[in-house]
């Protein structure tokens, strides 16, 4: 496993790219698997730079700023896919009932502006959460290791 830990930026970020493609690809469009793709993403950064540099404060940047990165190439993938449906929203002939998203607020409309909003902006924000969730406790398990 220390090889994969050897692999530059470019190689990883490639990996990464490739690996969220692949789970966009199976959600059909809905990122669920990109957001469960956050965990092991926030374990991987953290065992990588922690191994390097021990420093915690130093560490929690960077981790942020690198699950920042791959969050935003979520956002980036879910406007690409569903960006082009916004101007639906202004369109009096759209047919939003029928549209397959779930009304979940009892008007086709409200439901469909609901389901972007989530698309686009919740679900990439989540998959955020999850890495840095996990690559805080990833973080605290690593100095309590050392300290022992």
């Amino acid at each position: 496993m220390n090889w994969l830990f050897n692999f530059g930026r470019k190689k990883l970020l490639i990996i990464y790219v490739i690996a969220d493609l692949f789970c966009v690809g199976l959600g059909m469009g809905v990122p669920i698997f990109c957001i469960i793709l956050g965990f092991p993403v926030g374990w991987f950064l953290t065992k990588r730079i922690y191994a390097s540099n021990p420093d915690m404060k130093h560490n929690l940047s960077i981790i942020f700023r690198y699950a920042s990165v791959t969050s935003a190439f979520t956002m980036l993938l879910m406007i690409l896919i569903w960006g082009s449906f916004i101007p639906m929203i202004w369109d009096p002939k759209a047919d939003l009932a029928n549209f397959g998203i779930p009304l979940i607020l009892y008007d086709p409309k409200l439901s469909f502006i609901g389901w972007l909003i989530l698309m686009i902006v919740i679900s990439p924000f989540l998959q955020l959460m999850s890495a840095v969730f996990t690559s805080f406790i990833t973080l605290m398990n690593e100095t309590n290791q050392s300290q022992s």
